[in-house]
């Protein structure tokens, strides 16, 4: 399977730069056997049925992207600088991220890097310093930092700003509005450094619209990587590597979904993010069994879902992992009739746009 087959053009002028408002004034492509509907996201409690359970990601968005300069000593004993960027990816220990760095080539195991050097604020709140442990050849960047744990948590979000998408950062820089809009309703969990973006619909009073129609929610937690954002470089998709992500399911959260099969029930996940946790934690007979842990589980066309009936989530970048997720969910030849629509039909695209509720194939 080719890259190049998820390929399709979209107009500059249909991406988002800012939500709807409110949120679940969006609009709601219906994608179901084949058949388009144009609706709202309020009007999502209409195509849920008593005993269907909606799964969201409770997880929370970090102000991971953070400025810095490098700091290496010459060959005459003299400290050279270099003004960096890091995006945070993965944490692997409380005092060790993966990153993604720029300029990355530039960047040695070793090198001092001194993140927050704009503040004048005190030596915690205004400074953050950590050293390139590791270099990989996937581009991520291994920094063990001075601080761990709590006061780590502490210092990225003084020194921090929210990690806009690349295409969405291009065009305008982050503000204090952001903070807010790039955050789900549903968020708890510290950890993910890009929104799970079909959440950002959700309102208390359509949560509560759902509820009353008999429909229970569950959440699960998956702390989204920055490498959502990389393009498929492989012109083979056999030839891709995914980026692990660390997620977990609770023994409760998979004995009630597992019960909401048996009794005839439809699950519902809010998102590609919960999608994936649901499939990497499913047997292959269904049953939906605790997770705790990173998956990177890579869905495309010929995947067969072991969990999940109907998935609500926004729309993607051309040949990016999560517009082949979605066709494998719904047919390739389904979605492309989808998105020709939404692109035609003013549709607004990607992390602040509109959204789609698809019916499994």
């Amino acid at each position: 399977m080719k890259t190049a087959d998820f390929d399709f053009d979209l107009p500059e002028e249909r991406i988002a730069l800012r939500p709807a408002d409110p949120r679940d004034s969006a609009r709601l492509l219906v994608v179901k056997g084949g058949a388009l509907e144009d609706r709202v996201i309020r009007d999502l409690p209409d195509f849920l049925r008593p005993g269907d359970a909606l799964v969201f990601n409770d997880t929370r968005v970090i102000p991971a992207r953070l400025s810095g300069v490098r700091q290496r000593i010459g060959a005459e004993g003299e400290t050279l600088t270099v003004e960096v960027e890091a995006t945070l990816h993965h944490r692997d220990a409380p005092d060790v991220w993966s990153a993604f760095m720029k300029p990355g080539k530039r960047i040695k195991p070793g090198d001092r890097i001194r993140f927050g050097l704009a503040s004048e604020a005190a030596c915690d709140l205004g400074r953050l310093d950590a050293t390139v442990t590791a270099k990989g050849d996937d581009g991520l960047i291994t920094l063990t930092f001075d601080l761990s744990g709590p006061a780590l948590d502490d210092a990225i979000r003084d020194v921090g700003v929210m990690p806009l998408p690349p295409y969405i950062a291009a065009k305008r820089p982050e503000d204090d509005r952001d903070r807010s809009d790039y955050q789900t309703v549903f968020a708890e969990h510290d950890g993910s450094v890009a929104a799970p973006t079909a959440g950002l619909h959700f309102t208390p009073a359509l949560l509560d619209a759902i509820r009353a129609k008999g429909v229970s929610t569950h959440a699960v937690t998956l702390h989204v990587g920055a490498g959502t954002f990389l393009p498929v470089k492989a012109d083979d998709l056999a030839d891709h590597k995914m980026h692990s992500e660390w997620g977990e399911v609770s023994p409760e959260t998979a004995a009630a979904l597992n019960a909401v099969h048996t009794n005839g029930g439809r699950i519902v996940c809010v998102g590609t993010t919960s999608l994936r946790l649901l499939e990497s934690a499913t047997t292959e007979d269904g049953e939906i069994k605790p997770f705790h842990g990173d998956t990177a589980i890579f869905i495309t066309p010929g995947y067969r879902f072991r969990a999940v009936d109907i998935l609500m989530t926004n729309f993607h970048l051309p040949k990016s992992t999560l517009f082949m997720l979605v066709s494998a969910f719904a047919g390739s030849a389904t979605m492309k009739a989808a998105y020709a629509h939404a692109i035609a039909d003013g549709y607004r695209f990607y992390s602040y746009g509109d959204g789609s509720l698809l019916f499994r194939d």
